[in-house]
């Protein structure tokens, strides 16, 4: 349904202006909320993984343009169609990539569930950029992840920094909260799952080395920018992992990281077997050269 406003300061146009990103949580429904999509290509990819649009605004131009798009949208959700300039005074930046949209969020699903068909996941604790959040997704969808958990303090997946730089691919890859933490992990581990946190100490596995023979349940674990893990998520991985560096640097951006893991470890299908086997009684995993 096409409705064009001239007005700037439309109440109808409400959640693009006057709303942070915490509030639009709060907005119509507490649990549910909103969040901004933007971009056709973004648009296109929530409403791909069933996401439910609230409304969209866009110019002209591209109302025209965005004919498949508006098809697929129920006839009851108003597009706003107004004037670059009026566009610019609403959203606060120049619409240049088509469309932004205001979508319902979806009630996330418990962990247990969702880890259930899984092989390999990727634990991101604590990790508040959202730009580095967004890329995480990204490398996680790119590269076979086949789900995200994040910790309780870590930044909203559905900001809409964390959504642009993910491309929309934060629709595609399941995720959740994972609570509570770092008590969970212990429940992950009794499910079977092999706990690899990446860390620069010394005593931490070679990736080359820990991607030789990979576990058949997977969890990747990566940390907050600047302190990285924290010491009880360290202590309860079952596997140290670092990354070589050269040049004298000790460690990668935490979205850089996850990109290298996802694709060293990306035949993690594999059965368990050789070093990633464990000690009995301990949890933690026999690296090459110990006793």
């Amino acid at each position: 349904m096409l409705v064009p406003l001239n007005d700037p300061n439309d109440s109808r146009l409400e959640m693009y202006y006057r709303l942070t990103d915490v509030a639009l949580r709060r907005r119509i429904e507490p649990e549910r909320g909103l969040f901004m999509a933007e971009s056709a290509e973004v648009i296109g990819r929530a409403l791909d993984a069933g996401m439910e649009p609230y409304s969209l605004i866009m110019t002209p131009k591209w109302a025209a343009a965005l004919d498949r798009l508006l098809e697929r949208l129920d006839p009851g959700v108003p597009v706003y169609v107004a004037s670059d300039e009026v566009l610019h005074q609403v959203t606060g930046f120049h619409v240049h990539r088509g469309a932004v949209a205001a979508m319902r969020r979806p009630c996330l699903p418990d962990w247990p569930a969702l880890v259930a068909p899984a092989r390999r996941l990727c634990l991101v604790e604590d990790v508040v950029d959202h730009t580095n959040l967004g890329a995480i997704f990204r490398a996680a969808a790119g590269l076979g992840v086949d789900a995200v958990l994040v910790t309780p303090r870590s930044a909203d997946p559905l900001y809409r920094r964390s959504v642009r730089v993910s491309m929309g691919t934060v629709f595609q890859v399941p995720w959740t909260r994972i609570t509570p933490w770092p008590g969970a992990l212990l429940e992950l581990k009794s499910a079977g799952w092999h706990v690899a946190a990446f860390s620069p100490r010394p005593d931490a596995v070679d990736l080359d080395h820990f991607a030789a023979h990979l576990p058949e349940r997977l969890a990747l674990m990566l940390g907050t920018e600047g302190d990285g893990l924290s010491a009880h998520a360290l202590e309860l991985a079952d596997t140290l992992v670092t990354i070589p560096m050269a040049g004298g640097v000790d460690s990668l951006n935490v979205a850089a990281a996850s990109a290298v893991a996802f694709w060293a470890t990306r035949g993690a299908r594999r059965p368990a077997r050789g070093r990633c086997s464990q000690r009995p009684g301990t949890g933690r995993t026999t690296r090459p050269g110990s006793a």
